[in-house]
């Protein structure tokens, strides 16, 4: 009891430094040091050759895609299930959390048995070249399969964050993190499996925190009760779900179509420059799962005083929010930027041209992503608002609807610089669209403060 009561001061009285830290802060480190072990995939995999590095490279937008069900299910129902512990309905709570996670599992399963089916071609279509393709096929069959672990993880983190225990995802994220990085040099070089055992490493480390996550549940430590018998599919908790779910996979989709545009456009370059995209890309998302992992504590407090009408604390934990993850942008983009040859140069052995073409993308990306803090702030707050709309439009933005068409163009004017400065040129149009729609979110939520002023 004492625990869900510190659970909902944080979410409804806490002074907003200390909420957003502590909601915020161990899920911003958890998810850092998940992105690390990506990283470390590539870092491990690199001492095997150029190849190698191209498998991971064109595996990873196919598994985000699967971990996009884990968002559909588990982010769909965070944004609802805060809102409702902020009204105190708990009985409902219960039916959506359990919803949510057996749905993230079933659908899950039935998606990643169609990928393994159809391998071979959706390989090809994630630019994968004839000299990559064996070390594609012997990694990304069994990474996919595990990813079944990481649905139900990736749905369990997002429902867990929504009740204020962050500090339990930290710890799993950790737990999986960490142990990834001690197999992967086990299994690729200590038992001599090559690519294949960075995939199993990566499967058991996913299965382990699954295993977490169990003992998390049976222990009864959670506000809410995960029991098949609590499932309701009611339109009512589809809709809830699904209209937070569906932008929140329609953008974990569109990440995947514009990594697989830069590897496919990539491929024609050669194997450096389908190589070279790998790193970059991780190195990236170390930085922003980093804010979103810190903008998980921004989405319960705003869904809580959404659902409260707090919408004094909730303009505070949107300037917060702003400035925060802005300094933090600007930091981690600038340390990219001027580091990005040294960088580079730790995933691969000998292999000049990957360096200098991954050297010029990751500056580039660096200085763009001082824009990624304030984008993202809005980007997550429309979604954790329940406004399905605007949520998905922002969503699709930055890597959809200015990606695509920057995409399509760049390269046909610059060649192998167009697709090395799409991502930079569509942050630039994401952060302006975002702008705009800012300003409007603040004069509507302006309105319903205006009688209590008075």
């Amino acid at each position: 009891m004492k625990e869900h009561n510190t659970k909902m001061e944080l979410l409804g009285s806490a002074p907003m430094p200390k909420a957003l830290l502590a909601l915020g802060l161990p899920t911003m480190i958890g998810m850092m040091i998940n992105a690390l072990y990506n990283l470390a995939d590539a870092y491990f995999v690199g001492g095997l050759g150029t190849d190698p590095m191209g498998a991971i490279t064109v595996a990873y937008p196919l598994g985000q895609v699967v971990v996009g069900l884990g968002l559909l299910f588990g982010n769909g129902a965070a944004s609802y299930l805060s809102r409702l512990l902020g009204k105190g309905d708990k009985e409902n709570a219960n039916k959506v959390a359990s919803t949510a996670l057996y749905s993230s599992i079933a659908v899950g399963a039935a998606v990643i048995v169609c990928a393994l089916v159809f391998l071979g071609p959706l390989l090809r279509r994630m630019g994968t070249i004839d000299s990559v393709m064996p070390y594609a096929v012997a990694y990304t069959r069994i990474y996919i399969a595990g990813s079944l672990f990481n649905v139900f993880n990736v749905t369990m983190n997002n429902i867990v964050s929504s009740e204020g225990a962050a500090k339990t995802t930290m710890f799993v994220l950790l737990t999986g993190a960490v142990l990834n990085v001690i197999l992967d040099p086990i299994f690729i070089y200590g038992l001599d499996l090559g690519i294949t055992g960075a995939a199993m490493a990566t499967a058991l480390s996913q299965f382990v925190s699954t295993l977490v996550y169990l003992g998390y549940i049976r222990s009864k430590k959670s506000v809410f009760r995960f029991r098949i018998a609590d499932c309701r599919f009611s339109s009512e908790i589809l809709s809830e779900i699904l209209k937070i779910g569906i932008p929140t996979l329609a953008f974990q989709v569109l990440t995947s179509l514009s990594i697989s545009m830069i590897n496919n456009g990539a491929m024609h370059y050669g194997g450096s420059a389908l190589a070279a995209m790998g790193p970059v890309t991780k190195i990236m998302s170390v930085g922003s799962l980093m804010v979103f992992g810190f903008l998980k504590g921004l989405q319960p407090i705003a869904g809580y005083s959404y659902g409260s009408k707090r919408f004094d604390r909730l303009h505070e934990a949107i300037k917060t929010s702003i400035i925060w993850s802005t300094v933090f942008c600007a930091v981690f983009g600038l340390l990219a930027a001027l580091c990005a040859a040294p960088v580079m140069a730790q995933f691969t052995r000998d292999d000049m041209e990957m360096i200098r073409i991954g050297r010029t993308a990751l500056r580039a990306n660096g200085l763009s992503f001082v824009l990624f803090g304030f984008y993202t702030v809005y980007s997550s707050l429309f979604l954790a608002l329940g406004k399905a709309k605007e949520g998905c439009f922002l969503g699709a933005c930055r890597q959809g609807l200015c990606f695509v068409p920057v995409m399509l163009l760049l390269p046909r004017l610059f060649g192998l610089h167009g697709i090395l400065y799409a991502q930079p040129v569509a942050d630039v149009l994401s952060a302006v669209i975002a702008v705009w729609m800012a300003a409007r979110l603040r004069r509507e939520l302006k309105q319903p403060l205006l009688p209590a002023q008075a």
